[in-house]
């Protein structure tokens, strides 16, 4: 599978600064409430086709982000993520389909020990070299997954009827990633 268009064989690795991994699930079935992870890292090790690629992910749960101590609180503690116990999130590339600047990318997504195949549909966005001469890539990323599947049960009945928090959630992601070296320095 050919290489997008600017992106190079090489190792490159997340720039969470630059970054952003969240999620959305409906509240109340009438809104949606986001939330994010503010640490997290991950490793691409491209090479001459997409196909011999590697991706491997790691975000660190007790990092979640919604803007409200008391949620926050909640959602970090053992009726959700379980941070003390499960402090990571990972996610590995099992593979990908497509080209240009859309494909699916899919994988392993462990929350909470608990392991399920994810397809992540995926817009390559471009390279760029900014000012201080570092190689950047850009990528943008969706899925959709069931709380449940990963032990994410957590929930209270509402009076007219309906529970509090969906199963589905939406997760999104704006990444990019620095190239570090070519994929042969990496190698030895």
């Amino acid at each position: 599978m050919t290489l997008p268009e600017g992106l190079t064989p090489g190792v490159w690795t997340l720039d969470m600064s630059h970054s952003e991994i969240g999620f959305s699930v409906r509240h109340a079935g009438i809104s949606k409430v986001r939330g994010r992870f503010n640490e997290a890292s991950a490793e691409a090790r491209v090479r001459e086709s997409l196909a011999d690629a590697s991706l491997h992910a790691t975000v660190k749960t007790a990092s979640f982000d919604s803007g409200d101590a008391n949620r926050d609180g909640h959602v970090r503690g053992p009726d959700f993520f379980d941070v003390e116990t499960y402090p990571d999130m990972t996610f590995r590339a099992t593979g990908i389909r497509g080209d240009g600047d859309d494909y699916v990318l899919t994988g392993e997504l462990t929350i909470r020990g608990v392991t399920k195949p994810v397809e992540l549909e995926v817009e390559y966005t471009g390279v760029a070299v900014d000012p201080f001469g570092a190689t950047r890539a850009g990528f943008g990323a969706e899925a959709d997954i069931s709380r449940k599947e990963f032990g994410l049960t957590w929930n209270a009945a509402l009076e007219a009827g309906g529970l509090l928090v969906s199963d589905k959630v939406k997760i999104n992601v704006e990444a990019a990633m620095v190239k570090q070296a070519d994929v042969e320095q990496a190698d030895t």
